[in-house]
């Protein structure tokens, strides 16, 4: 019997450091480890702007005002399990992307359940991007290849969702 997925919106940011490389986590599983977004949930009643200032404080250290985000500019939508419980959420997020002056990463305010499942983080160039295979969301490097260039599109980007990927 198939699960009704659980709905999780979320607020994700795409964080661009001087040289124009974005910071990604990265969590394992038995295929390896895969690498994704800061970002995460929005609480009820919580906007996705103040979601996303929220998480990326919480995630990275970094602290910005809902104005400094802009608009969202990508989305990505799908299926994952969480967990061993059987629970499955159905994920609706949305990216922002920001510039940040340095790279330093502060993840003391990363919850229990994060400090247990991201094992690491790194700033990846377009070129690295586009060649690794375990990123999340799929389109990736092309999506920051084009903000980097030309900033915020005038409607989000669509972004396929990563099916092989937890």
């Amino acid at each position: 019997m198939s699960q009704t997925p659980v709905w999780r919106p979320t607020a994700r940011i795409l964080l661009a450091d001087p040289d124009g490389r974005v910071l990604l986590f990265s969590a394992a599983d038995r295929s390896g480890a895969w690498w994704f977004t800061p970002g995460g949930g929005v609480r009820p009643g919580e906007s996705l702007t103040a979601a996303a200032v929220r998480e990326l404080a919480e995630e990275t250290g970094y602290a910005c005002a809902e104005a400094d985000l802009g608009p969202v500019v990508a989305t990505c939508a799908g299926r994952w399990p969480a967990g061993h419980d059987g629970k499955v959420f159905f994920a609706a997020d949305s990216y922002f992307f920001l510039r940040v002056p340095h790279t330093r990463v502060v993840t003391d305010g990363q919850e229990d359940y994060e400090h247990d499942v991201i094992t690491g983080h790194r700033w990846w160039t377009v070129a690295d991007l586009r060649r690794a295979a375990r990123i999340s969301p799929a389109g990736l490097g092309d999506l920051v290849a084009g903000l980097l260039r030309d900033g915020a599109p005038g409607r989000p980007v669509r972004l396929p969702w990563s099916p092989n990927l937890p």
